[in-house]
C-alpha cells in the first residue's frame, strides 16, 4: 500500500515527504477553479509523487463541467483524474447518471488519462446503481487503512480527514503506480 493526501485549498501547503501520491482539486462547478492549484502542483511534482486533479461535481451541465476541468487541470502524461461525487453545499447532488456521463466525457477529452471515481462508502453503496467508477475507484470510508467496508474492487482509500485527508493506494510501488496511471 502506497501512503498519499488529497489536498484542495485549503491547505495553504502540505508536506510530501514519506507519500508517494498526491491528488489536488483543480475545479468545481463551471466556475471555480483552485487558487492553490499550481503552487500545490509543483510541489507534488518537485516532491516527486505521483500527481492527480479532482473536480467537485455539481448537478447539471455536465458536458460542460467535464470541458471547464480538462481546461483547468493541467495536463501532463500519469496525471491522473477524478470526479469527486458527494453532497454539495446546498444538498443537492448530480444524479448517478450524471456521474457516469461526466467520467465518460473526462475520458473522451482526455483518453491517454485515467479517470477515476472518488465518492464515500453512503454514496457507493445507496445512491450508485450502476457500480462505473471509470478506471478506478477512489472510496472514503473512515476505518483502518487498505480496508475500506464495501465489496467492490477500489484503488484508492480515504480512511481519515484528519488532520488533513490520507489515503492508501493499492499499489505494490510508486512505480507500479506510474506505470498504471501512465497510458500509452
Amino acid at each position: 500500500m502506497l501512503k498519499g493526501i488529497d489536498v484542495s485549498s485549503y491547505q495553504s501547503t502540505f508536506d510530501t515527504d514519506g507519500i508517494s501520491f498526491v491528488i489536488i482539486k483543480a475545479t468545481e462547478g463551471r466556475s471555480y477553479v483552485n487558487p492553490r492549484l499550481t503552487a500545490q502542483t509543483k510541489r507534488a511534482r518537485d516532491g516527486g509523487c505521483v500527481v492527480g486533479f479532482y473536480h467537485f461535481l455539481w448537478p447539471g451541465n455536465i458536458t460542460a463541467q467535464a470541458e471547464y476541468f480538462v481546461s483547468k487541470a493541467p495536463e501532463k502524461s500519469g496525471d491522473l483524474l477524478a470526479v469527486d461525487w458527494e453532497w454539495t453545499g446546498d444538498r443537492t447532488a448530480a444524479s448517478n447518471a450524471e456521474k457516469d456521463r461526466f467520467i465518460r466525457e473526462v475520458k473522451r477529452l482526455r483518453p491517454s488519462h485515467r479517470c477515476l471515481l472518488y465518492c464515500n462508502r453512503d454514496f457507493w453503496t445507496t445512491r450508485d446503481s450502476t457500480s462505473f467508477a471509470g478506471d478506478g475507484l477512489w472510496i472514503a470510508d473512515y476505518v483502518s487503512a487498505g480496508k475500506p467496508r464495501i465489496q467492490a474492487k477500489w484503488r484508492i482509500h480515504q480512511y481519515t480527514s484528519t488532520p488533513l485527508d490520507k489515503n492508501v493506494a493499492d499499489f505494490a510501488s510508486k512505480q507500479a503506480m506510474r506505470d498504471w496511471a501512465t497510458i500509452d
